[in-house]
Protein backbone atom coordinates (compact mmCIF):
# COMPACT_ATOMS: atom_id res chain seq x y z
CA UNK A 1 0.00 0.00 0.00
CA UNK A 2 1.43 3.36 -0.98
CA UNK A 3 0.96 5.62 2.02
CA UNK A 4 0.97 8.83 0.01
CA UNK A 5 -1.61 7.74 -2.55
CA UNK A 6 -3.93 6.35 0.12
CA UNK A 7 -3.66 9.53 2.15
CA UNK A 8 -4.30 11.73 -0.87
CA UNK A 9 -7.36 9.65 -1.81
CA UNK A 10 -9.16 10.74 1.31
CA UNK A 11 -7.33 14.06 1.40
CA UNK A 12 -8.62 15.32 -1.95
CA UNK A 13 -11.56 13.15 -2.98
CA UNK A 14 -13.66 11.48 -0.35
CA UNK A 15 -14.65 14.05 2.25
CA UNK A 16 -14.45 17.26 0.21
CA UNK A 17 -16.85 16.05 -2.51
CA UNK A 18 -19.21 14.64 0.07
CA UNK A 19 -19.21 17.81 2.15
CA UNK A 20 -19.81 20.01 -0.87
CA UNK A 21 -22.63 17.74 -2.05
CA UNK A 22 -24.29 17.91 1.35
CA UNK A 23 -23.89 21.67 1.46
CA UNK A 24 -25.40 22.10 -1.99
CA UNK A 25 -28.30 19.85 -1.05
CA UNK A 26 -28.98 21.98 1.98
CA UNK A 27 -28.83 25.21 0.02
CA UNK A 28 -31.35 23.76 -2.42
CA UNK A 29 -33.82 23.04 0.33
CA UNK A 30 -32.76 20.23 2.64
CA UNK A 31 -34.20 20.57 6.12
CA UNK A 32 -32.39 21.95 9.12
CA UNK A 33 -32.57 20.10 12.40
CA UNK A 34 -31.83 21.18 15.91
CA UNK A 35 -29.63 19.14 18.22
CA UNK A 36 -30.95 15.61 18.59
CA UNK A 37 -32.46 14.65 21.89
CA UNK A 38 -30.93 11.85 23.91
CA UNK A 39 -33.02 8.65 24.08
CA UNK A 40 -35.88 8.90 26.54
CA UNK A 41 -34.95 5.49 27.97
CA UNK A 42 -31.48 6.59 29.06
CA UNK A 43 -29.94 4.36 31.70
CA UNK A 44 -29.30 5.85 35.14
CA UNK A 45 -26.18 7.94 35.33
CA UNK A 46 -23.09 6.46 36.93
CA UNK A 47 -21.12 8.78 39.17
CA UNK A 48 -17.69 9.71 37.86
CA UNK A 49 -16.17 8.54 41.13
CA UNK A 50 -17.54 5.05 40.44
CA UNK A 51 -16.06 4.98 36.94
CA UNK A 52 -12.39 5.23 37.96
CA UNK A 53 -11.04 4.32 41.38
CA UNK A 54 -7.75 6.21 41.48
CA UNK A 55 -5.24 7.87 39.20
CA UNK A 56 -2.02 6.10 38.27
CA UNK A 57 0.99 7.74 40.00
CA UNK A 58 2.69 8.65 36.72
CA UNK A 59 2.79 12.06 35.08
CA UNK A 60 4.54 10.81 31.94
CA UNK A 61 5.30 7.40 30.45
CA UNK A 62 5.94 5.93 27.03
CA UNK A 63 7.57 3.07 25.17
CA UNK A 64 9.22 3.65 21.81
CA UNK A 65 10.44 1.04 19.34
CA UNK A 66 13.64 2.25 17.71
CA UNK A 67 14.76 1.52 14.16
CA UNK A 68 17.38 -0.96 15.39
CA UNK A 69 14.75 -3.06 17.18
CA UNK A 70 15.51 -1.79 20.67
CA UNK A 71 12.93 -0.24 22.97
CA UNK A 72 13.22 2.89 25.08
CA UNK A 73 10.88 2.91 28.07
CA UNK A 74 10.70 6.18 30.01
CA UNK A 75 8.57 7.49 32.83
CA UNK A 76 8.03 10.19 35.42
CA UNK A 77 6.42 9.11 38.69
CA UNK A 78 5.86 10.37 42.20
CA UNK A 79 7.10 7.00 43.48
CA UNK A 80 10.66 6.47 44.68
CA UNK A 81 11.22 3.50 42.36
CA UNK A 82 9.63 1.99 39.26
CA UNK A 83 10.00 -1.62 38.13
CA UNK A 84 9.71 -2.55 34.44
CA UNK A 85 8.29 -5.84 33.19
CA UNK A 86 7.72 -6.86 29.56
CA UNK A 87 4.46 -8.66 28.77
CA UNK A 88 2.80 -9.72 25.53
CA UNK A 89 -0.67 -8.48 26.49
CA UNK A 90 -1.92 -5.30 28.13
CA UNK A 91 -3.59 -7.22 30.97
CA UNK A 92 -1.07 -10.06 31.27
CA UNK A 93 0.44 -11.00 34.60
CA UNK A 94 3.94 -12.37 35.02
CA UNK A 95 6.21 -11.47 32.11
CA UNK A 96 9.93 -10.73 31.74
CA UNK A 97 11.43 -8.56 34.48
CA UNK A 98 13.72 -6.01 32.86
CA UNK A 99 14.93 -3.99 35.83
CA UNK A 100 14.03 -0.93 37.86
CA UNK A 101 14.85 2.73 38.04
CA UNK A 102 14.19 5.86 40.03
CA UNK A 103 10.88 7.66 40.07
CA UNK A 104 11.90 9.59 36.98
CA UNK A 105 13.96 7.46 34.65
CA UNK A 106 14.28 5.33 31.56
CA UNK A 107 15.37 1.88 30.52
CA UNK A 108 16.71 0.67 27.19
CA UNK A 109 15.81 -2.83 26.06
CA UNK A 110 18.43 -3.86 23.46
CA UNK A 111 17.28 -5.59 20.30
CA UNK A 112 17.17 -9.36 20.79
CA UNK A 113 16.55 -9.16 24.53
CA UNK A 114 12.94 -10.21 24.09
CA UNK A 115 11.72 -13.10 21.93
CA UNK A 116 9.60 -12.42 18.86
CA UNK A 117 6.03 -11.37 19.65
CA UNK A 118 3.21 -9.59 17.85
CA UNK A 119 3.59 -6.74 20.31
CA UNK A 120 5.43 -6.09 23.56
CA UNK A 121 3.88 -4.10 26.39
CA UNK A 122 5.80 -2.72 29.36
CA UNK A 123 4.25 -2.73 32.83
CA UNK A 124 5.57 -0.01 35.12
CA UNK A 125 5.06 -0.85 38.79
CA UNK A 126 5.61 1.25 41.92
CA UNK A 127 6.42 -0.16 45.40
CA UNK A 128 2.79 0.21 46.53
CA UNK A 129 1.64 -2.05 43.69
CA UNK A 130 0.26 0.66 41.41
CA UNK A 131 0.89 -0.16 37.77
CA UNK A 132 0.67 1.44 34.35
CA UNK A 133 1.12 -0.43 31.06
CA UNK A 134 2.57 1.32 28.01
CA UNK A 135 3.52 0.16 24.53
CA UNK A 136 4.81 1.34 21.20
CA UNK A 137 1.71 2.89 19.68
CA UNK A 138 2.09 1.52 16.14
CA UNK A 139 1.44 -2.17 15.50
CA UNK A 140 3.89 -2.05 12.61
CA UNK A 141 1.53 -3.35 9.93
CA UNK A 142 3.07 -2.55 6.51
CA UNK A 143 -0.32 -2.73 4.79
CA UNK A 144 -2.08 -0.54 7.36
CA UNK A 145 0.62 1.91 8.37
CA UNK A 146 -1.74 4.17 10.30
CA UNK A 147 -2.99 1.28 12.45
CA UNK A 148 -2.14 2.43 15.97
CA UNK A 149 -3.25 2.33 19.56
CA UNK A 150 -5.56 5.11 20.70
CA UNK A 151 -4.47 4.59 24.30
CA UNK A 152 -1.41 5.53 26.30
CA UNK A 153 -2.37 9.18 26.87
CA UNK A 154 -2.68 10.94 30.23
CA UNK A 155 -5.85 12.82 31.11
CA UNK A 156 -6.04 16.23 32.70
CA UNK A 157 -7.05 14.69 36.05
CA UNK A 158 -4.14 12.24 36.16
CA UNK A 159 -5.65 9.07 34.74
CA UNK A 160 -4.39 7.19 31.67
CA UNK A 161 -6.19 5.82 28.61
CA UNK A 162 -5.71 2.06 28.55
CA UNK A 163 -3.59 0.53 25.83
CA UNK A 164 -4.81 -2.42 23.78
CA UNK A 165 -8.51 -1.55 23.91
CA UNK A 166 -9.17 0.88 21.04
CA UNK A 167 -7.21 1.11 17.80
CA UNK A 168 -7.49 3.54 14.90
CA UNK A 169 -6.54 2.76 11.32
CA UNK A 170 -6.92 3.33 7.62
CA UNK A 171 -8.63 0.77 5.39
CA UNK A 172 -8.02 -2.89 6.17
CA UNK A 173 -8.50 -4.27 2.67
CA UNK A 174 -4.81 -5.07 2.17
CA UNK A 175 -4.06 -7.02 5.33
CA UNK A 176 -2.04 -10.17 4.78
CA UNK A 177 -2.75 -13.36 6.68
CA UNK A 178 0.14 -12.55 9.03
CA UNK A 179 -1.20 -9.04 9.65
CA UNK A 180 -4.66 -10.41 10.33
CA UNK A 181 -3.10 -12.72 12.88
CA UNK A 182 -1.71 -9.69 14.72
CA UNK A 183 -5.29 -8.43 15.14
CA UNK A 184 -6.27 -11.81 16.60
CA UNK A 185 -3.32 -11.84 19.01
CA UNK A 186 -4.16 -8.29 20.12
CA UNK A 187 -7.71 -9.31 20.97
CA UNK A 188 -9.47 -7.25 18.31
CA UNK A 189 -13.03 -8.55 18.10
CA UNK A 190 -14.83 -5.65 16.37
CA UNK A 191 -14.09 -3.59 13.26
CA UNK A 192 -16.11 -0.36 12.92
CA UNK A 193 -15.97 0.96 9.35
CA UNK A 194 -16.64 4.70 8.94
CA UNK A 195 -16.39 4.64 5.12
CA UNK A 196 -19.14 5.20 2.57
CA UNK A 197 -20.76 2.49 0.48
CA UNK A 198 -18.53 3.05 -2.55
CA UNK A 199 -15.35 2.79 -0.51
CA UNK A 200 -16.56 -0.34 1.23
CA UNK A 201 -17.45 -1.94 -2.11
CA UNK A 202 -14.16 -1.00 -3.79
CA UNK A 203 -11.93 -2.08 -0.91
CA UNK A 204 -13.71 -4.51 1.43
CA UNK A 205 -11.97 -5.21 4.71
CA UNK A 206 -9.99 -8.42 5.09
CA UNK A 207 -10.50 -9.66 8.63
CA UNK A 208 -9.54 -12.77 10.57
CA UNK A 209 -12.17 -15.14 11.89
CA UNK A 210 -13.68 -13.94 15.12
CA UNK A 211 -13.71 -10.23 14.25
CA UNK A 212 -17.22 -8.80 13.88
CA UNK A 213 -17.85 -6.09 11.30
CA UNK A 214 -20.01 -2.99 11.81
CA UNK A 215 -20.70 -0.10 9.44
CA UNK A 216 -20.92 3.45 10.83
CA UNK A 217 -21.08 5.44 7.58
CA UNK A 218 -20.30 9.09 8.36
CA UNK A 219 -21.93 10.35 5.14
CA UNK A 220 -24.94 8.05 5.07
CA UNK A 221 -28.23 9.73 4.12
CA UNK A 222 -30.27 7.00 5.81
CA UNK A 223 -31.50 9.67 8.25
CA UNK A 224 -32.08 12.24 5.52
CA UNK A 225 -29.99 15.16 4.32
CA UNK A 226 -30.39 17.30 7.41
CA UNK A 227 -28.18 19.75 9.25
CA UNK A 228 -28.19 21.32 12.69
CA UNK A 229 -27.69 24.80 11.34
CA UNK A 230 -27.92 26.42 7.92
CA UNK A 231 -25.48 24.51 5.68
CA UNK A 232 -24.88 27.52 3.45
CA UNK A 233 -23.67 29.48 6.45
CA UNK A 234 -21.40 26.61 7.52
CA UNK A 235 -20.02 26.43 3.98
CA UNK A 236 -19.23 30.14 3.82
CA UNK A 237 -17.76 30.23 7.32
CA UNK A 238 -15.60 27.20 6.60
CA UNK A 239 -14.32 28.71 3.35
CA UNK A 240 -13.48 31.97 5.10
CA UNK A 241 -11.75 30.17 7.97
CA UNK A 242 -9.80 28.01 5.54
CA UNK A 243 -8.60 31.01 3.56
CA UNK A 244 -7.68 32.87 6.73
CA UNK A 245 -5.70 29.91 8.11
CA UNK A 246 -3.91 29.30 4.83
CA UNK A 247 -5.34 25.79 4.50
CA UNK A 248 -3.69 23.73 1.78
CA UNK A 249 -7.04 22.07 0.97
CA UNK A 250 -10.23 24.10 1.28
CA UNK A 251 -12.25 20.96 0.69
CA UNK A 252 -10.96 19.57 3.96
CA UNK A 253 -11.58 22.90 5.68
CA UNK A 254 -15.21 22.44 4.65
CA UNK A 255 -15.42 18.71 5.35
CA UNK A 256 -14.51 18.81 9.03
CA UNK A 257 -17.27 21.21 10.20
CA UNK A 258 -19.79 19.19 8.21
CA UNK A 259 -18.86 16.10 10.23
CA UNK A 260 -20.41 18.02 13.13
CA UNK A 261 -23.23 19.83 11.34
CA UNK A 262 -24.54 16.87 9.29
CA UNK A 263 -27.13 14.85 11.21
CA UNK A 264 -26.15 11.58 9.54
CA UNK A 265 -22.64 11.88 10.96
CA UNK A 266 -24.09 12.10 14.48
CA UNK A 267 -25.56 8.63 14.12
CA UNK A 268 -22.30 7.23 12.77
CA UNK A 269 -20.13 8.62 15.56
CA UNK A 270 -22.76 7.63 18.16
CA UNK A 271 -22.67 4.06 16.85
CA UNK A 272 -18.87 4.02 16.81
CA UNK A 273 -18.53 5.20 20.41
CA UNK A 274 -21.25 2.94 21.78
CA UNK A 275 -19.65 0.03 19.90
CA UNK A 276 -16.44 0.70 21.85
CA UNK A 277 -18.50 0.90 25.03
CA UNK A 278 -20.26 -2.43 24.59
CA UNK A 279 -17.68 -4.57 22.77
CA UNK A 280 -16.04 -6.92 25.30
CA UNK A 281 -12.83 -7.13 23.27
CA UNK A 282 -10.64 -4.58 21.52
CA UNK A 283 -12.17 -2.39 18.80
CA UNK A 284 -10.63 -0.82 15.70
CA UNK A 285 -12.18 2.31 14.15
CA UNK A 286 -11.17 3.11 10.59
CA UNK A 287 -11.92 4.95 7.36
CA UNK A 288 -9.80 5.07 4.19
CA UNK A 289 -6.57 6.70 5.36
CA UNK A 290 -7.39 6.69 9.08
CA UNK A 291 -6.88 10.41 9.47
CA UNK A 292 -10.06 12.44 8.80
CA UNK A 293 -13.23 10.61 9.80
CA UNK A 294 -11.18 8.37 12.08
CA UNK A 295 -9.20 11.38 13.23
CA UNK A 296 -12.35 13.16 14.35
CA UNK A 297 -13.80 10.02 15.97
CA UNK A 298 -10.60 9.54 17.96
CA UNK A 299 -10.42 13.23 18.89
CA UNK A 300 -13.98 13.00 20.23
CA UNK A 301 -13.22 9.85 22.21
CA UNK A 302 -10.02 11.21 23.75
CA UNK A 303 -11.68 14.53 24.62
CA UNK A 304 -14.61 12.67 26.22
CA UNK A 305 -12.09 10.77 28.36
CA UNK A 306 -10.48 14.00 29.55
CA UNK A 307 -7.29 14.03 27.47
CA UNK A 308 -6.01 17.63 27.14
CA UNK A 309 -6.62 19.41 23.85
CA UNK A 310 -2.88 19.73 23.12
CA UNK A 311 -2.46 15.96 23.39
CA UNK A 312 -5.50 15.38 21.18
CA UNK A 313 -4.00 17.69 18.58
CA UNK A 314 -0.65 15.89 18.70
CA UNK A 315 -2.38 12.54 18.20
CA UNK A 316 -4.31 13.95 15.25
CA UNK A 317 -1.18 15.38 13.61
CA UNK A 318 0.68 12.09 14.10
CA UNK A 319 -1.09 10.82 10.97
CA UNK A 320 1.39 12.90 8.98
CA UNK A 321 4.19 10.65 10.25
CA UNK A 322 2.33 7.35 10.20
CA UNK A 323 1.01 7.77 6.64
CA UNK A 324 4.32 9.06 5.36
CA UNK A 325 2.60 12.18 4.01
CA UNK A 326 3.64 15.39 5.83
CA UNK A 327 0.55 17.13 4.46
CA UNK A 328 -1.99 14.43 5.34
CA UNK A 329 -3.72 16.57 7.96
CA UNK A 330 -3.60 20.14 9.20
CA UNK A 331 -4.45 21.39 12.66
CA UNK A 332 -6.80 24.04 11.23
CA UNK A 333 -9.10 21.26 10.00
CA UNK A 334 -9.45 19.73 13.46
CA UNK A 335 -9.96 23.20 14.95
CA UNK A 336 -12.74 23.82 12.42
CA UNK A 337 -14.62 20.78 13.73
CA UNK A 338 -14.21 21.84 17.36
CA UNK A 339 -15.31 25.38 16.40
CA UNK A 340 -18.44 23.93 14.80
CA UNK A 341 -19.15 22.03 18.02
CA UNK A 342 -19.12 25.32 19.93
CA UNK A 343 -21.20 27.08 17.26
CA UNK A 344 -23.94 24.44 17.21
CA UNK A 345 -23.99 23.20 20.81
CA UNK A 346 -22.17 25.80 22.88
CA UNK A 347 -19.95 23.18 24.50
CA UNK A 348 -18.35 19.79 23.90
CA UNK A 349 -20.62 18.29 26.54
CA UNK A 350 -23.62 19.55 24.61
CA UNK A 351 -22.28 17.86 21.48
CA UNK A 352 -21.89 14.54 23.31
CA UNK A 353 -25.38 14.59 24.80
CA UNK A 354 -27.47 16.40 22.18
CA UNK A 355 -25.59 15.67 18.98
CA UNK A 356 -24.18 12.20 19.53
CA UNK A 357 -27.06 11.18 21.81
CA UNK A 358 -24.78 9.76 24.49
CA UNK A 359 -26.22 9.40 27.98
CA UNK A 360 -24.37 10.09 31.22
CA UNK A 361 -24.28 6.31 31.65
CA UNK A 362 -22.63 5.86 28.24
CA UNK A 363 -19.95 8.40 29.09
CA UNK A 364 -19.32 6.89 32.53
CA UNK A 365 -19.11 3.41 31.02
CA UNK A 366 -16.54 4.53 28.46
CA UNK A 367 -14.45 6.12 31.20
CA UNK A 368 -14.72 3.02 33.39
CA UNK A 369 -13.61 0.81 30.51
CA UNK A 370 -10.83 2.98 29.11
CA UNK A 371 -9.25 4.81 32.04
CA UNK A 372 -6.77 3.62 34.67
Amino acid sequence: MAATSTSREEHSVRIPRTALALAVAAVLGATAAGPLAAPATAAPAVAAADAVVSAAPFTAAQATLNADGSYLVSWTSTAAQVGVTAVTGASDTGGVALGAGSGTGSLTVPAGTLPAAARWYFRLTTPDGSALTVAERSLGLPDARNFRDAGGYRTADGHWVRTGVVYRSGKLSGLTAAEQQVLTVEGVTLDVDLRNAGERSDDPDRLPAGVAYQVADVVSVAHGVRFHKDAAATLLQALAAGLFSGSSDLGQSIGYPFMVNFVGADYAFHDALTAVEHNPGATVLHCTAGKDRTGWADAVLLTLLGVPRATVEADFLASNAYTGDPDAVELSWLNAAFDEVDAVYGSFDGYLHQGLMLTDADIAALKAKLLV
